[in-house]
């Protein structure tokens, strides 16, 4: 009877618990939408969503280049962090000796625990000094016109492509892990290099994890906002150059809202439901790449 009651008593627990996330899930939703989508209606949806200019003095409200250098970063942060994260895991799953193996598993978890702010510096310190000079470079031998500052979307995107890497390499080791080593056994069996065992039967086998491990460090790298901040330049226009500076929507929020007022104020809440929107997108992939990984 006793234990009877200790279960219904958990229970209630782990149902409040359960409850008191949904809710907080849901009351972000409602103000998010209740205070966003009444000022893109009065903006324009159009004229919110595709306009190029960013005035709050002129009440001139497009969050274009924002959307525009967003989706520049994050896809910088790919090209660096995927390719890096993916061939890590793999070492570490599979040809890793294992005396190295614990210092380089505490390394790449140390990387998820350093704060963005840490990142930010070493940013500031190394990677802006590096970029500009590599401009100054590019310049001298003719291939650009005017050498970068080093604040640019090249500059946070190897920034956020370093900050991902621990997202990468934590699910899609994992996912490598998880194939059944009958696999790989069987490939060597047929006459398969371990190479070509690994690489061609094993990585594929673990698609569906790697590809969730992506999408997540996307999600990561969508959401900076300190980092990207101290790195990126901070221009709210369209780049025509990786060796330009940038604004995305998060440090566009983060930057404005501390003195925003009115209109403006509801601007930038409508620029964080876009945000939303972009997350949830991604968050939805996962499950879905989740349920295929699943029934396959």
């Amino acid at each position: 009877m006793k234990k009877a009651w200790k279960e219904r008593f958990m229970q209630g627990v782990f149902f409040i618990a359960a409850c008191a996330s949904v809710l907080a899930v849901a009351l972000i939703c409602v103000f998010l939408f209740a205070n966003g989508v009444p000022a893109m209606k009065e903006v324009g949806f159009v004229s919110f969503l595709t306009g190029e200019k960013w005035k709050p003095s002129n009440n001139i409200y497009g969050i274009f280049p924002m959307i525009v250098g967003s989706i520049y970063v994050t896809a910088g942060a790919i090209l660096v962090g995927v390719p890096i994260g993916i061939l890590t895991s793999v070492f570490m799953a599979k040809y890793c000796p294992k005396r190295i193996y614990p210092v380089l598993k505490s390394a790449t978890e140390l990387l998820a625990g350093i704060p963005s702010v840490i990142y930010g510096f070493f940013g500031i310190v190394v990677l802006v000094p590096m970029v500009r000079e590599f401009s100054r470079w590019l310049k001298a031998v003719g291939v650009i016109q005017s050498a970068s500052k080093g604040s640019s979307i090249l500059t946070a995107s190897v920034l956020l492509g370093i900050m991902i890497l621990p997202t990468i390499i934590g699910v899609t080791e994992s996912a490598i892990r998880a194939v059944p080593s009958v696999y790989y056994e069987g490939a060597l069996a047929l006459g398969a290099t371990h190479e070509r065992s690994v690489f061609a039967v094993v990585l594929p086998a673990a698609k569906s994890g790697v590809v969730a491990g992506i999408v997540l460090g996307i999600g990561r790298a969508v959401g900076e906002t300190m980092a990207v901040i101290m790195v990126a330049g901070n221009q709210p226009r369209i780049p025509d150059s990786i060796l330009k500076g940038v604004r995305t929507l998060t440090t566009n929020i983060v930057m404005e809202m501390g003195y925003a007022e009115g209109l403006h104020r509801e601007t930038l809440i409508a620029t964080a439901v876009v945000l939303f929107v972009f997350v949830l997108l991604i968050n939805l992939s996962v499950s879905l790449l989740k349920r295929r990984g699943e029934h396959a």
